[in-house]
């Protein structure tokens, strides 16, 4: 080094070339992972994607048991209310809870009765489990309620020994498995002033003319409102509905969230188009 490059007196020389940097720890640069560290972050996130499903899971588990449960219609007994091809949801807490209630292929534990129980109105459509075997799913409209007697006489409903209020709103065509009938759309009004639509394919029908049903205490008596075409409380429970027990109230059908006309396919995605049914969407059932 000469003269002119010597340093100050007093003043440090730094060699950068022979003196390693000294860092903060806020500046010091990442060191890279090893194998370990990366296989421990791996299995935590799988750990914690496992978890999320389960939470996820049993929260869906936690709805379908308590609070809803979706269904499908599956044929036309209930028409013109609710079609062959709607999908509906049914509010569980309606009418409390029974070992019936779960929707699950097994009954919950919850013995004899129902807890929270409330019982339905007149006039309500509800899902229940068929007397005969407590295990297939019905839909059908309450018409009977506990110490009712029901009868059907000349086609027109009897409750209590009065004619139901009706009136001939008009007619439609349909085709079923018989072809193309004419239907005729009668408005009912039940006992409390429950008001809904049924239909009905004339006088002579085999249900036109029944005895008299007198509903026991803890039971209900349901009717379809396709009332030509339905399996119901009309019919001994050997081959049809029969009286309803309390406990086999799954729910009470609440709003038609989708629908699709038959031929839908879940595993054919064009069909879905060619099928929907837009205007029953989002309906609420009366």
């Amino acid at each position: 080094m000469n003269d002119q490059e010597r340093p100050r007196d007093g003043a440090a020389t730094v060699t950068s070339e022979t003196t390693p940097p000294v860092w903060a720890d806020k500046d010091a640069p990442v060191q890279g992972k090893t194998g370990r560290d990366v296989a421990k972050t791996a299995g935590s996130e799988t750990v914690e994607i496992i978890k999320t499903v389960i939470f996820a899971l049993l929260i869906a588990f936690l709805l379908r048991v308590l609070l809803f449960q979706p269904f499908t219609i599956p044929s036309a007994s209930m028409e013109p209310n609710l079609y062959e091809g709607d999908y509906i949801v049914v509010s569980k807490w309606s009418y409390g809870y029974s070992k019936f209630s779960s929707g699950l292929p097994i009954n919950l534990p919850l013995g004899e009765g129902r807890i929270f129980g409330s019982a339905p109105e007149r006039g309500d459509v509800v899902v229940f489990k068929l007397p005969r075997d407590d295990r297939t799913d019905y839909i059908k409209r309450v018409i009977g309620l506990p110490g009712d007697r029901v009868q059907m006489i000349a086609n027109q409903l009897h409750i209590n020994g009065a004619p139901v209020a009706d009136s001939t709103i008009g007619e439609a065509q349909i085709n079923d498995i018989f072809g193309a009938r004419t239907v005729t759309r009668v408005r009912e009004t039940l006992p409390g002033g429950r008001t809904f639509t049924i239909q009905d394919y004339g006088p002579g029908g085999e249900l036109d003319d029944t005895p008299v049903y007198e509903v026991p205490v803890g039971f209900y008596f349901m009717m379809g409102d396709n009332r030509d075409n339905s399996i119901d409380s009309r019919v001994d429970q050997s081959s049809g509905v029969g009286l309803v027990p309390d406990e086999n109230l799954v729910g009470k059908a609440q709003i038609i969230m989708f629908s699709w006309e038959p031929g839908a396919s879940l595993f054919n995605p064009v069909s879905w188009f060619a099928n929907i049914r837009p205007s029953r969407f989002f309906s609420r059932l009366d």
